[in-house]
């Protein structure tokens, strides 16, 4: 004898739920909704990188800017915050001029006894430069234009800029001035990577 009423096997309930067409409906719609969401979150939000950068020796002002133009490259949200040394990379002037310490460089081909002598740190620049130049690494100057180019956003300390008697004019066109520790710090709360060079 058949009915039209449905039963349900023990089997069949359990741990499942029973909804009508209704119900089901509501829930997938949510569940695009929530998809929908998740996506727009994924799509405005780039990811971000914040390098700080203390050192403004003639080989270390080269890491915070590779680094930053490749990220922008790559569609990252990125900020360099120069302070103390660093602030040198980012000085029209004193950028030309940054030098390579022989002394306490463990990469150096020399003992430190000569790397202290007199002249030994011109001589390990311009053995740097001459690398450079025959590999066709891009110059400093080169890397600053293509980050700020490339939308990375070039910070100098207003501390340092003070403390170090400079003039907001003395930076590369496109460097932004007037910069705190507490705008740094806000992206990098904000940011997915971190780095102290």
């Amino acid at each position: 004898m058949s009915t039209d009423t449905h039963t349900t096997s023990a089997d069949d309930s359990e741990g499942a739920p029973e909804f009508d067409a209704a119900e089901l409906q509501a829930l997938r719609e949510r569940v695009d909704e929530l998809e929908e969401s998740v996506a727009d979150l994924d799509d405005d939000g780039n990811q971000k990188m914040t390098i700080i950068a203390t050192q403004g020796s003639f080989d270390m002002a080269y890491p915070p800017l590779i680094l930053a133009s490749t990220a922008a490259a790559f569609g990252w949200d990125v900020v360099v915050f120069h302070t103390f040394w660093g602030l040198d990379i980012l000085h029209e002037e004193n950028s030309t001029d940054l030098k390579l310490s022989a002394v306490g460089n463990p990469n150096m081909p020399m003992p430190n006894a000569l790397a202290a002598l007199p002249g030994m740190d011109a001589m390990a620049t311009r053995m740097m430069q001459k690398k450079i130049d025959e590999n066709g690494t891009a110059t400093i100057e080169e890397l600053i234009d293509l980050s700020l180019e490339s939308g990375v956003d070039l910070q100098a300390c207003q501390m340092t800029i003070e403390l170090m008697d400079y003039d907001e004019d003395d930076f590369y066109d496109g460097v932004t001035t007037g910069v705190g520790a507490a705008t740094a710090i806000q992206h990098m709360a904000e940011s997915d990577i971190q780095l102290l060079v």
